[in-house]
């Protein structure tokens, strides 16, 4: 017993001497340490991607030439090996071990119309929906046979009057994705144009690409302007919505005699029964012609005219998709909205991939005429975005205006640190109330697609805002550097790359894709030493006009091997 008491008898005296000094405060610091350490044992989970995998993002090659910086490749396509060409298309009866083609725009669309393969798995033979957004109220669907139909009708009208260079200058809108894929299957050259651009501008551009033909709407396209200053036009169809097709749109400007055949989009599809044409063609052997894009510059400056392959174009998808991780990836359950014009060769080769991954698409023609997500979503609830960079920037400088309690800072704090430091996307809180309402469904959008367009002159968004935006659309953010000769990205962050880095002003623009691969060449001052890799961002690769081209951009190789702006040049 004088062990025991030895023992027991200090532990009981400091029991006594606690408790006996147990008053209202204790009781307030032990709850308060309870509720805390239970929140953060609830609120416990894994990082939604290793943190190694973010630590060294790309993989640079053994050797590099003078003057230039090693070559950076995604880690998944080892220097040994070539980079991805395409989309890996096998013909039915193939067998499922062989090499497929590298596919075009017209094994995008008969993929959009008979839907995904047995290798699919579950999403085998389903297809998505195709919408036109007029409003908040007025949505459209229109039938893939429908759009087939179309396809097919305006591809032979433009063949049998002898158009061959067919000039796009459309709003975003099936009638543009129409013309595109029936210039695929019926051997014409598509010319997408900028839209909503100065006169003098679009006569241009259908000079530069010698276009004979031009798919438009009236009130946007200066005809009687380009009639008199640009000859060679040879066929015009109009696209007349609903309400003015009583008018005749056959007229041509006197003066003009029949130079110009004139007629419209909807006169084109009546000419022909309703069930006419309604069977995807046949796939010839021959290559389709190049799709030719304008890329802009800086305000007031010329548009640079770019031709691409299909190849380039089925490669550029192909990154695109191997990019995003497979729990991530688009599937018949998404609704796909490009809030950026489709003339934007990144927007353009998003969408494409959309429709091959039979997520349904949605087309708003006042696309890139807003900076405000709200209007730009009004209407439809869509769980994947592809937006401008202007238009996160605006709607994160208008939510942090609202943030101006200290409560709400404090929150908004603490699901900053979720993202930056423990890699998790940030639950349900009482900061929701304040996020803007995108869509018709808040909180269902998941992934938002913005690019930064090299050369534009624009300042690249911070690490700050977009994990603002991260936290305030409950979405993830894939932020790119685009260019005016690369089909999709140059190089694109990951998908669960959520870091904040002090580092610099601008974010970093993460690795290289699949199809392609850069490196940085020494320009003044910007050059590769044996403490830092600087210089002109030289971009190759098979999705890149002409194999291999300049970004315009003086870029830097960060230490976790993402690639960003350097000093002094975004």
């Amino acid at each position: 017993m004088g062990v025991f008491d030895a023992v027991v008898g200090p532990v009981d005296n400091a029991l006594t001497g606690l408790f006996g000094q147990w008053n209202a405060y204790s009781t307030a610091i032990v709850t308060t340490l309870v509720v805390v350490v239970s929140y953060y044992m609830m609120n416990m989970s894994d990082p939604d991607t290793h943190p190694g995998l973010l630590a060294r993002q790309a993989s640079p090659s053994r050797v590099r030439q003078e003057g230039e910086s090693a070559t950076y490749r995604s880690r998944y396509i080892p220097e040994s090996m070539p980079l991805t060409t395409g989309l890996n298309v096998k013909d039915a009866g193939a067998s499922k071990w062989s090499r497929g083609r590298d596919g075009d725009l017209r094994d995008i669309w008969k993929r959009a119309v008979t839907g995904g393969s047995q290798d699919d798995g579950p999403v085998a033979g389903k297809t998505g929906r195709i919408l036109t957004v007029l409003g908040t109220q007025n949505i459209i669907e229109h039938s893939l046979d429908d759009i087939t139909r179309q396809i097919n009708l305006i591809g032979q009208h433009i063949s049998q009057q002898g158009g061959s260079r067919v000039a796009l200058y459309l709003p975003n809108s099936i009638e543009l994705i129409a013309t595109l894929f029936a210039c695929s299957f019926h051997d014409l050259t598509p010319i997408i144009l900028p839209f909503d651009q100065p006169d003098e501008h679009v006569i241009d551009m259908l000079r530069r690409s010698a276009a004979d033909t031009v798919v438009t709407a009236p009130g946007s396209f200066p005809f009687d302007s380009v009639v008199q200053a640009y000859p060679a036009l040879r066929q015009l169809i109009w696209v007349v919505d609903e309400g003015n097709k009583h008018l005749d749109w056959n007229e041509v400007p006197k003066g003009m005699g029949s130079s110009v055949n004139v007629s419209t989009w909807s006169d084109i599809l009546c000419d022909s029964p309703a069930d006419a044409k309604t069977a995807v063609p046949e796939r010839s052997d021959k290559q389709p012609k190049p799709i030719v894009t304008f890329w802009a510059y800086k305000s007031g400056e010329t548009e640079e005219m770019v031709e691409f392959t299909h190849g380039n174009i089925a490669s550029g998808i192909a990154g695109q998709l191997s990019a995003i991780p497979s729990v991530d990836r688009f599937s018949p359950s998404d609704l796909f909205l490009p809030a950026d014009p489709l003339a934007n060769i990144h927007t353009l080769v998003l969408t494409l991939a959309a429709l091959y991954s039979n997520a349904s698409v949605a087309f708003n023609s006042v696309a890139g005429g807003s900076d405000d997500i709200v209007l730009a979503t009004q209407g439809i609830a869509p769980t994947v975005l592809v937006a401008p960079p202007a238009m996160l920037l605006k709607a994160h400088e208008e939510m942090m205006d609202k943030i101006g309690a200290l409560p709400r800072k404090v929150i908004h704090g603490f699901q900053s640190r979720s993202l930056s430091q423990y890699g998790v996307m940030p639950g349900a809180s009482s900061n929701d109330s304040l996020r803007p309402a995108i869509g018709t469904t808040p909180g269902k959008l998941r992934l938002v697609f913005v690019a930064e367009r090299a050369g534009a002159g624009t300042k690249p968004l911070s690490s700050s805002v977009l994990s603002g935006m991260r936290i305030f659309t409950g979405a993830r953010i894939v932020y790119a550097l685009s260019a005016a000769k690369v089909a999709g990205a140059v190089t694109q962050t990951h998908v669960h790359d959520y870091r904040v880095h002090q580092d610099g002003e601008y974010s970093h623009f993460g690795c290289p894709l699949v199809c392609t691969e850069f490196m940085l060449r020494d320009q003044g001052y910007h050059m590769t030493t044996d403490s830092k890799a600087e210089g002109e961002i030289i971009v190759r690769g098979p999705c890149v006009s002409g194999g291999e081209a300049s970004v315009g951009e003086v870029g830097k190789i960060r230490e976790d091997y993402t690639l960003g702006y350097a000093e002094n040049s975004g």
